[in-house]
């Protein structure tokens, strides 16, 4: 077990992070604290995972990041891949939980080999910088392209970096701008890398285009696999119903 002690720009920046994982809204749903928390001690793995977005967020209750991660924990185990994959960024800032990089690449594992994109987006990110695990570019390339299948906006950011600086890929300007431009339509921090990278009207247009293809790749992939899915469930139904 690796457990590290953060600096203060660090744990600040990851800290922000976390809170925009779990900003209100995203998981707190409709529900009052009251009814969350007696469908959380029934073991309702949804709700424990929202109540602690609620403890983490202070609503209905006192702000405790320790109660926070106990709930999500709960969660977690339970093979909730929203809590798994919050579970990991806690342990990889230390919020409300001793730091352990080892123990968040475990937790994004999980939900990454399960198909959860933000979860595959955090354990490639692990993977370019070497937190928790052996730095690897190729594979972090490989996660990251699973999450960008799912239409995940941070892996089309972080692949579009390992493209313009030709980690685990053949540096490629073009199509590290294809993969900002990608993300750029729900995603600030990639538009920000548009308006850095791309002055010349040309390498936009080849930019833009190959976005175009990216995004027809992405769709293609995407509705294979619903009808794969819907297919195997058919079946499943069928042979239910046969018994």
């Amino acid at each position: 077990m690796s457990i590290t002690i953060p600096s203060p720009f660090r744990l600040v920046t990851l800290f922000v992070l976390t809170a925009l994982s779990l900003a209100p809204g995203l998981c707190y749903g409709e529900e009052s604290f009251a009814e969350v928390k007696a469908k959380a001690d029934k073991g309702e793995p949804s709700a424990q995972y929202q109540l602690g977005c609620f403890y983490y967020g202070g609503k209905g209750v006192a702000t405790n990041a320790a109660t926070a991660v106990s709930w999500i924990r709960k969660a977690a185990e339970q093979g909730y891949l929203e809590a798994q994959d919050a579970l990991g960024t806690h342990c990889q800032i230390g919020l409300g939980v001793l730091m352990d990089e080892e123990e968040a690449v475990a937790w994004y594992r999980k939900a990454a080999e399960r198909g959860y994109a933000p979860a595959q987006a955090n354990l490639g990110k692990c993977y370019y910088r070497g937190t928790g695990v052996r730095e690897d570019f190729t594979l972090a390339v490989s996660w990251f392209r699973k999450a960008i299948e799912q239409g995940n906006a941070e892996g089309q950011i972080q692949l579009g970096d390992c493209y313009y600086g030709g980690r685990g890929v053949p540096a490629d300007k073009v199509e590290a701008y294809a993969y900002y431009a990608l993300a750029a339509v729900s995603d600030e921090e990639a538009q920000k890398k548009l308006a850095y990278q791309g002055g010349d009207p040309e390498f936009r247009r080849k930019g833009q285009q190959r976005a175009k293809e990216i995004q027809k790749e992405i769709q293609a992939k995407m509705a294979a696999k619903k009808a794969t899915e819907e297919k195997a469930g058919k079946k499943a139904t069928e042979e239910k119903a046969g018994k």
